[in-house]
């Protein structure tokens, strides 16, 4: 008896992610938006100011994720934006880590 009920609850629950899955992958539209709910998906107003809870090593791994190298000089501003120097494709560029989770560069 309990072993169904746990069965029923799992189905219960993986339906209800996969809803959630597919509802959360719609790309923001609003620069005002809350936090990015997957990191496939990018804020056209980034980057955008805001409360950052980004640590310095998450930020680092967030952007080297995205598959940028040599991360340096990475700083948080006033408002909120990670910033700092990378390569990309082995070229040098600016880049910029928001409270969303948007990463934007620029070259240097």
């Amino acid at each position: 008896m309990k072993l169904k009920r746990i069965a029923l609850a799992l189905g219960a629950l993986s339906l209800l992610s996969s809803a959630y899955a597919q509802e959360a992958t719609k790309p923001a539209a609003d620069p005002q938006t809350p936090a990015v709910a997957t990191p496939d998906t990018k804020n056209p107003a980034a980057p955008v100011a805001g409360a950052n809870s980004f640590t310095e090593s998450q930020a680092k791994e967030r952007i080297e994720g995205k598959g940028y190298s040599d991360i340096t000089a990475l700083m948080k501003g006033e408002d909120g934006i990670w910033s700092g120097s990378a390569k990309k494709d082995g070229k040098p560029v600016n880049v910029k880590l928001d409270y969303q989770g948007n990463i934007t560069d620029a070259a240097q």
